[in-house]
């Protein structure tokens, strides 16, 4: 009995005959080899899409969640490390530049994360070719999607004309209302340290559009309250909601109030996303606070020439610049290549009063062959060489992380430790440090030229784990780079 099989791809119908009566072990050749080449047309016909991105719930074609195309099926991006560099990458896609947006602006996530903590530069041909955490590993709700607004490219004109409107300044909270008569609280909460942010102005209580609400807004928020700390930063319709007054909101997170703050729009505002979503925080008395050592990084900073045979571990985590890996291609005898790396130690004193652990739990961690152990963050440390401009010309970027108590305070015992898959994290007063002999402790800079730069080390950069404060996070330094050595000196504490 001869039964007819009907595939269709994307809208392509195909009939292949087959017998009931006969199993895979009695096909001859020629039947195995007609089979086989249906099969292969079938995944080549999809192979094309590997990569291949779509914009999903915007107005337009050219907006939405981002969803990107691997191993035969559609995944979301999480907005982890999502930024602008990320959105130019996805934009040019479609001939456009563009801006991200976080949070699920454009609704939940449809299908699986196949992207997490996504690093670009921004001038990737395609988001295959930045850094992420690798396919389907991803620890992000449905929430969570990145996604982008293109735009069409603007040529360069002699009448920027709609520029200074783009560009608009926001001003001071301060300097619109009358704070004598203004309040801030936390409404919907289980207790008095949670809920949606609301604002009293003119006998009215108000929300505040999430747009762009991040931790440090939620900081200052905890702070005019006298809560303490922000645990977290909301987008949310969890705490119910209400009018919104306030949008466009922007703290550096060491304001003591939020009448310091910027903003963009106060009263009648518009306000993008989720219908019903406001701006919520959760407050707490104990968090860590992670204070890196700008000494240290001072002292130790070196080049060092490594054969490149001598860094296949580094390699595999992304640890050399996109040089490297070309050579790896195209040059048979490219373990004899030469980098030229930027080495030093980074070391990070926790000086809150609570410790500082992974936001991943344990059954997430990665185990490395090369390092043989688990490592519990994507991102801990991001390390950038800048030119005079603000333009990021070299990176190190560490893929993954084990986080310890290396040394201590007097009197302070060593409980986290990445040995026997053992807990992680940095006990208070004690510092993890990474030495600038270990693996990816470096930035390649191979192919930048000598001259002046601007170094800058962060932990904890994306401010995944709450601390009490983010201004001691990042050390900023000046480089000296020239063709035998490297001074780093200057640097000074601050902000991601």
């Amino acid at each position: 009995m001869e039964t007819h099989l009907h595939f269709s791809l994307n809208g392509d119908v195909r009939t292949f005959n087959v017998f009931q009566s006969v199993v895979s072990r009695d096909l001859d050749e020629n039947q195995r080899a007609t089979r086989a080449n249906f099969i292969q047309k079938l995944i080549n016909k999809k192979k094309h899409l590997e990569g291949r991105l779509k914009l999903i719930g915007g107005a337009n074609k050219y907006e939405g969640n981002i969803y990107i195309y691997h191993a035969g099926r559609w995944g979301a991006i999480c907005d982890d490390s999502w930024d602008e560099a990320a959105a130019q990458v996805a934009c040019r896609t479609f001939n456009r530049t563009g801006v991200a947006t976080h949070g699920g602006q454009f609704g939940e996530a449809t299908e699986k994360f196949w992207m997490d903590d996504v690093v670009c530069e921004g001038n990737e041909p395609s988001l295959l070719q930045c850094i992420f955490s690798g396919w389907g590993s991803s620890d992000c709700e449905r929430s969570e999607v990145a996604g982008v607004i293109c735009r069409e490219k603007i040529e360069e004109s002699p009448l920027p004309l709609k520029q200074p409107k783009r560009m608009k300044t926001k001003t001071f909270l301060h300097q619109v209302l009358d704070v004598r008569g203004t309040s801030l609280r936390l409404v919907g909460g289980r207790n008095s340290n949670e809920g949606r942010v609301e604002i009293y102005h003119k006998g009215i209580w108000g929300s505040i559009c999430p747009d762009g609400w991040t931790i440090y807004e939620a900081a200052v928020v905890c702070k005019h309250l006298a809560l303490g700390y922000a645990e977290q930063a909301l987008q949310t319709d969890y705490f119910g909601s209400s009018r919104i007054v306030l949008s466009g909101l922007q703290c550096e997170g060491n304001e003591t109030n939020l009448f310091m703050c910027k903003h963009g729009e106060f009263g009648n505002v518009f306000c993008p996303g989720e219908k019903g979503y406001v701006a919520g925080a959760v407050c707490t008395r104990y968090l860590p606070d992670l204070l890196l050592d700008t000494t240290v990084i001072e002292r130790t900073a070196h080049l060092h020439d490594v054969p490149m045979f001598q860094l296949q571990c580094a390699m595999e985590e992304n640890c050399l610049s996109k040089s490297a890996y070309e050579i790896q291609q195209t040059n048979s005898n490219w373990q004899f290549e030469t980098r030229r790396l930027l080495r030093f130690t980074a070391s990070s004193l926790n000086i809150g009063n609570a410790e500082f652990r992974p936001y991943l739990p344990k059954h997430l961690w990665q185990w490395h062959l090369c390092h043989m152990h688990y490592h519990s963050m994507e991102v801990f440390a991001t390390f950038d060489i800048l030119h005079a401009a603000g333009n990021r010309i070299a990176e190190g970027h560490k893929a993954s992380f084990c986080l310890e108590d290396n040394t201590c305070l007097p009197g302070v015992e060593q409980k986290y430790s990445c040995k026997n898959y053992g807990d992680q994290g940095v006990s208070i007063n004690c510092s993890d440090i990474y030495h600038y002999n270990i693996d990816c402790q470096w930035v390649d800079v191979t192919d930048v030229v000598p001259g002046y730069y601007t170094f800058k080390v962060a932990v904890n950069p994306h401010a995944r784990v709450a601390e009490q404060q983010y201004h001691n996070n990042v050390a900023s330094c000046m480089l000296t780079l020239s063709d035998t050595y490297a001074a780093v000196h200057g640097c000074k504490l601050e902000r991601p």
